[in-house]
């Protein structure tokens, strides 16, 4: 979307995580709950004030479960499952014992909830992207619970009487998973990332989102606004000649994305198989409605978060099946076990304290501390796949040199799977990727923490957010020797959703595209609209800019169709 003309409000930009258009009033969600004040005291029967909070937790997780199923019952299933983690959340014993802690103290119920919650907070916070991105799940359940305490209304969603943008600091999956898609024309908050589960269910639902946009809640209720959930803007009053332009140029691009089905190609039959991102079978069903020809990223450790104790070889084996069995003849790339920093599990305890997590023993370092739990899951898929047609194949997480490359190949292999991979997430094996070739049949780039790790900023800090723009130049460098290195080379990283950046990507080389399962029409249409020549050509211009935007822009003018698409 171009800049403003002088005389008219200035396009706010943030960061798009949900493609489409909306355009509507703003409502803006109900400000936070207020602190319980500090040193606040019960009246003396710790007992009666340990049950009156434990009460609220429990009034809080029952409301969550019946969202829950509001939202199931819609056909959010996505919904259902987050605000079914949150209602364990509200449960969680530790959490029950930290409360009883504080009442037995003298400390007030809200009060004590508040700093139970504190205390886990601060865990989250400092624990890496997956689960630091679970902040904001963790104050919500707070708010709930202080709010039925200290008798105010409860968070949520402001009521309308016709469509509107809603606009907060966060949302909460407690009000995102039943809100109805026909009243919400778009999302847009102050926070958040790709990975929020705002940003999650906005794409599940199909709902235009932007997020992590400075001064939104600063936009005032009933302020008529543009959101633009691919290019990340929103417009505040726009003229109708703009609204109409830009519903005009979606609804183009969906009749283009009803159009394009099959494999994905360029214009010139230059195959590059298009797959889906999935956390388990649950996600199958979505990968399939969007035409994903496979997998090409199957995260497996959302079968072992929050256990005390690894699943069984019996309830992996079944996990990966009904993955394997609904692919028949299609690629399945499975990634083992990625635990450690923004994943710890309870089972596989850090070898002490890590003042970097995301620099500490995570992915394939923990399973060569653990190789029984990489052995059972190995041999779970190997079983899993025995008598089907799906290509299985399987990929180790933060792998650095030729060394683990190898190690991880045998583990495969001694386990019956002929297919071994390594994701390339560090810059070490981006720029010795030739090294690690001849080790393995695959490679596959994780783009997001190849950011990261390149740019030396954490993905969790909002003032460094500039350098996770996967377009910027130094991660295009990485991805390029990786891309040729001689052995076939995917990218499941966020990247590969960008319709603009997937034709830059096969331009360097890169032989298959993973992503979330509602962006693969876009990316498939944009690819058969140009040929490998015009990707090249892209490819080139984008690494010879400076900065992330000129490598855009330069990218886009041998990328003539994407504008057929409204992009």
């Amino acid at each position: 979307m171009p800049d403003s003309e002088p005389g008219t409000p200035e396009v706010l930009q943030g960061a798009g995580v949900s493609p489409g258009v909306g355009a509507g009033p703003v409502r803006v969600v109900a400000g936070a709950v207020p602190e319980p004040p500090a040193g606040s005291r019960h009246g003396g029967d710790a007992a009666a004030e340990r049950d009156t909070a434990l009460a609220a937790l429990e009034a809080v997780a029952a409301d969550l479960e019946e969202r829950g199923g509001r939202a199931a019952a819609a056909g959010n299933t996505a919904g259902r499952d987050v605000l079914n983690a949150q209602a364990m959340m509200a449960r969680d014993p530790g959490l029950a014992d930290g409360v009883r802690a504080k009442t037995g103290e003298g400390v007030a119920a809200a009060r004590a909830v508040f700093e139970a919650f504190g205390v886990y907070r601060e865990m989250l916070a400092g624990a890496g992207e997956y689960l630091a991105a679970r902040v904001a799940d963790l104050d919500d359940i707070r708010d709930r619970a202080v709010a039925r305490l200290l008798g105010l209304p409860v968070p949520g969603v402001p009521e309308s009487d016709e469509p509107f943008v809603l606009v907060a600091r966060d949302l909460a999956p407690a009000d995102t998973a039943v809100l109805d898609p026909a009243q919400v024309v778009a999302f847009v908050t102050q926070e958040g990332g790709p990975t929020s589960h705002t940003a999650i269910l906005a794409r599940t639902m199909g709902v235009p989102a932007v997020v992590a946009l400075p001064g939104a809640t600063s936009l005032a209720d009933g302020t008529r606004v543009l959101v633009d959930g691919s290019a990340g803007t929103v417009r505040p009053e726009p003229t109708d000649a703009e609204v109409a332009a830009a519903l005009a140029a979606a609804a183009a691009r969906a009749s283009a994305l009803e159009e394009s089905t099959g494999p994905g190609v360029t214009k010139d039959g230059h195959k590059v198989p298009l797959l889906a991102n999935i956390g388990g079978p649950k996600d199958v069903e979505a990968a399939l409605a969007h035409g994903a020809e496979g997998v090409g990223l199957y995260r497996t450790e959302f079968l072992f978060l929050d256990r005390s104790a690894p699943p069984s070889d019996e309830e992996q084996e079944e996990a990966y099946r009904k993955v394997l069995e609904a692919f028949p003849g299609g690629r399945v790339v499975v990634r083992t076990l990625d635990a450690g920093a923004d994943k710890p599990l309870g089972f596989l305890p850090a070898p002490g304290e890590e003042p970097n997590p995301a620099l500490g023993e995570r992915g394939l370092r923990m399973m060569r501390r653990h190789p029984d739990v990489l052995a059972a899951q190995l041999a779970a898929l190997a079983r899993a796949a025995a008598g089907l047609t799906a290509r299985l194949q399987v990929m180790a997480p933060m792998v650095t040199d030729a060394a683990e490359a190898a190690w991880f190949a045998a583990a495969c292999r001694e386990a019956g799977i002929g297919h071994p991979g390594v994701m390339i997430e560090v810059p070490a094996a981006a720029l010795r990727a030739g090294d690690l070739a001849p080790e393995v049949e695959f490679f596959s780039i994780g783009t997001n923490d190849l950011a990261q790790y390149a740019c030396a900023a954490d993905r969790q800090v909002g003032g460094l957010a500039r350098f996770q723009d996967p377009w910027q130049p130094a991660l295009l460098d990485l991805v390029a020797p990786a891309a040729v290195a001689g052995v076939p080379c995917g990218v499941c990283g966020e990247a590969a959703g960008d319709p603009a950046l997937a034709c830059v990507l096969v331009g360097l080389g890169v032989t298959s595209l993973s992503m979330s399962a509602p962006s693969l029409p876009l990316v498939r249409a944009a690819l058969a609209r140009h040929t490998l020549d015009e990707c090249r050509r892209a490819a080139a211009a984008a690494r010879a800019a400076r900065t992330p935007e000129q490598a855009r822009e330069a990218a886009r003018g041998h990328l003539p169709a994407l504008a057929e698409l409204g992009i």
